[in-house]
């Protein structure tokens, strides 16, 4: 993915920092009104007037979060700006701006960098955010990114993870697992490639479970969604790291227990066969699998009739007292704890 040798190759020396940071920045325009100082001053100058700031930040690092061998340069910029944006939604708010760092080694030649810039440049049209700073720096390591997220939101509007109560619905946006069985079939056709370089996969069949994996989408639409339902969420989450672990998160911060049905979760028919065909099953991996970037959230039971209909949203279960716990109701209605088995970096 990374070299083309048929390409111009630009070393970053010729630029120089700054010289970079212009280079790659130049075509970003500044369209938030909250966007008073973009790049090219010591610091970026937001203006919110009332409404309350929210941050957020990421590291993604290669080799941890990201295999270039699969992973075009555009698609990580793109996912490296939705990673964050997810959790400005999951916060009930818009997000504005973003900033991006890069930390990169000498194997990565300009046009390398205008290829993942090109993908920012394509998130902050999408989701109208503004580039307004970040810094690249050298690295003997691969490449590192780290993107902060910024949104705003009127104070009543803000849902924390702390909000849900007993007989609250839980409610889930999209499906899910997609993003982890997309990863297994690049992860096995990475290791085919290895042992015969001229083999063609077909892709195909698996097109919806990658572009999961590649270029996921975060969520703005349903908080735009929600807010015409005049739907607020008691509590919110977003799912990065599998439902299991994001449940335990809202019951822990919430002070409840939750019970949430399997034959409920929703799951698209790529998924079952792939992981039929992976001989794994499809309710572990929507639970353990993570990075599907979908919300997570809870409702009040009056509010059911306002999304009930809609197709973007799925009760999966509702929330009980602290003392019951946690549980996963089997098809076959057999109760048993919930765990988290998610994704953990550290695991790697």
């Amino acid at each position: 993915m990374l070299e083309n040798k048929n390409s111009q190759r630009t070393t970053l020396e010729q630029l120089g920092e700054f010289g970079l940071i212009k280079h790659l920045t130049q075509h970003f325009e500044l369209t938030q009104a909250s966007s008073l100082k973009g790049v090219g001053d010591d610091a970026a100058v937001l203006d919110f007037k009332d409404q309350k700031t929210i941050v957020s930040t990421d590291l993604l690092v290669e080799g941890v979060h990201f295999d270039l061998s699969y992973m075009p340069l555009k698609h990580l910029g793109y996912k490296a700006v939705m990673v964050n944006l997810s959790d400005i939604y999951a916060m009930n708010a818009t997000a504005t701006q973003i900033t991006v760092s890069l930390a990169v080694s000498n194997r990565f030649p300009l046009e390398a960098l205008e290829e993942f810039y090109a993908g920012v440049a394509q998130a902050c049209k999408m989701y109208q955010v503004d580039l307004v700073g970040g810094d690249t720096t050298s690295s003997t390591k691969g490449m590192l990114i780290s993107v902060t997220a910024i949104g705003v939101a009127n104070e009543d509007d803000l849902v924390y993870r702390s909000g849900a109560k007993a007989n609250d619905l839980l409610v889930v946006t999209g499906d899910l697992g997609g993003a982890y069985l997309g990863l297994q079939v690049l992860e096995r056709e990475k290791e085919v490639f290895k042992v015969n370089p001229n083999s063609q996969p077909d892709l195909d069949p698996y097109s919806y479970i990658i572009e999961r994996q590649l270029k996921p989408e975060a969520r703005k639409d349903i908080v735009e969604l929600l807010d015409k339902l005049e739907v607020k969420p008691t509590a919110m989450i977003d799912i990065s790291d599998g439902l299991s672990s994001e449940i335990l998160h809202l019951c822990e911060q919430s002070e409840t227990g939750c019970n949430l049905f399997e034959d409920k979760i929703p799951l698209d028919p790529t998924v079952i066969s792939t992981a039929e065909e992976f001989k794994m099953d499809s309710t572990t991996i929507a639970l353990s699998g993570g990075e599907d970037y979908e919300l997570l959230f809870t409702i009040d039971q009056a509010d059911f009739p306002k999304i009930k209909a809609n197709p973007n949203l799925t009760v999966i279960g509702h929330m009980t007292s602290k003392e019951e716990g946690p549980h996963l109701i089997t098809r076959a209605n057999t109760k048993i704890a919930l765990t988290a088995q998610g994704w953990s970096s550290f695991n790697k």
